[in-house]
C-alpha cells in the first residue's frame, strides 16, 4: 500500500502524459497551416502570371494583335490550358463601359467615344486553376472533388 500511495503523489511523468494529449491537435494544425500556405503560395503564382501578361501591354503597341498573344503568356506562365485563361479588353467612355461580353472585344476595342468624352481603354486577364489540399476537405468552399478554384487576376489601363 505505501508503494501505491507513493506513486499516486509522483508528477515525474504528467508531462508526458499531457504532451500524448495535445500532440495530436499540435499535429493538426502544423498540417492545417501547411497547407493553407500552399494553397496561398499558388494564388499568388497565379497573379504573378497574370501580371506578367499584362506587362506585355504596357510595353507593346495598343492593338488586338498583341492582347491575342496575352493569353498564349498567360497559359505559359501559369501552366494552364486556354479555357482557363480569359482576356479581356474594353473601352469606357464617361465611365461607361462600352464592351459587356468577351465575344464582342475586339469591335469595342477599336470603338471611339464621341467628342468631348472621357476615354480609357483597359486590359484584364484572369487565371483560374485548380488546387489540390493534402488532405481533402468537404466544406469551406470546396468543390465537390475536395479541390479549390484558385484565381489570379491583373489589370492596367492601356490608354
Amino acid at each position: 500500500m505505501n508503494w501505491f500511495s507513493h506513486l499516486v503523489r509522483d508528477e515525474r511523468g504528467s508531462s508526458i502524459i499531457e504532451m500524448a494529449l495535445m500532440a495530436p491537435l499540435l499535429a493538426s494544425l502544423v498540417v492545417g497551416m501547411t497547407d493553407i500556405s500552399r494553397g496561398y503560395a499558388a494564388k499568388l503564382k497565379l497573379e504573378q502570371a497574370a501580371q506578367r501578361s499584362i506587362e506585355k501591354a504596357m510595353n507593346g503597341e495598343k492593338e488586338t494583335v498583341l492582347f491575342e498573344t496575352l493569353q498564349s503568356e498567360a497559359m505559359a506562365a501559369a501552366g494552364v490550358t486556354a479555357d482557363a485563361v480569359e482576356v479581356r479588353y474594353w473601352l469606357e467612355c464617361d465611365g461607361i463601359s462600352q464592351n459587356t461580353s468577351p465575344s464582342s472585344m475586339e469591335p469595342d476595342y477599336e470603338k471611339v467615344c464621341a467628342d468631348g468624352a472621357t476615354y480609357a481603354r483597359y486590359v484584364n486577364v484572369r487565371i483560374e486553376k485548380s488546387y489540390s489540399p493534402m488532405f481533402e476537405v468537404s466544406w469551406l468552399g470546396a468543390n465537390q472533388d475536395g479541390t479549390f478554384t484558385l484565381v489570379g487576376e491583373a489589370g492596367i489601363r492601356v490608354q
